[in-house]
């Protein structure tokens, strides 16, 4: 289970970041999955909507820990083709009551980028090696982490995910193309 998601009651909320983990894996360069130092070989893991927003809002990963990742992340093994429709903390971490008074239930706020995504299609991942010199955070106006900042120079880009769909709508184009009928030789000048 990677180390900065949700756990609550000993269950883990896939989908639902632990927001003080979060931050102290930024700020003390700490992978998101073991929860280690990062050495001298870092991974951030980015999809299209990040490099145009120039941040990678998840912490770094080694390259064992990346291994780890694309085995079981629903988004980066292909086994969640959509994103959820709903927060995954709407009106609780767990998606149901706590019926636990001693519970210090996780924040219930819905992530700033949920609405962007919700039900959409999964996104294409990449995984950029970076140096440790070129791990820089990038903070918004108010202080809070923003996430790794993306205008570095990588050492390496490999392709984790590539999403079917691009693939199925390439064919689909393809397909029309050759089931339109033909022209009309009356119509053709």
């Amino acid at each position: 289970m990677p180390w900065i998601t949700v756990e609550h009651a000993g269950r883990v909320v896939f989908g639902a970041i632990d927001a003080d983990r979060r931050r102290a894996a930024f700020v003390h360069r700490l992978c998101q999955i073991c929860g280690e130092p990062l050495e001298e070989r870092i991974y951030l893991l980015v999809r299209p909507m990040d490099v145009r927003a120039g941040v990678a809002p998840e912490p770094a990963v080694h390259p064992e820990c990346l291994g780890y990742a694309r085995q079981h992340c629903p988004m980066l093994n292909g086994d969640a083709p959509y994103y959820r429709r709903s927060p995954t903390i709407a009106g609780h971490p767990a998606g149901r009551p706590c019926d636990d008074p001693t519970c210090p239930c996780p924040d219930e706020s819905t992530p700033a980028d949920h609405d962007a995504r919700a039900g959409a299609p999964a996104d294409d991942w990449d995984a950029w090696m970076i140096s440790p010199d070129h791990y820089r955070l990038q903070t918004g106006a108010d202080g809070d982490i923003l996430g790794l900042d993306l205008a570095v120079r990588v050492l390496r880009k490999r392709s984790i995910r590539r999403t079917p769909r691009r693939e199925r709508e390439e064919v689909l184009g393809l397909l029309r193309a050759l089931l339109a009928p033909p022209p009309d030789d009356d119509q053709v000048p």
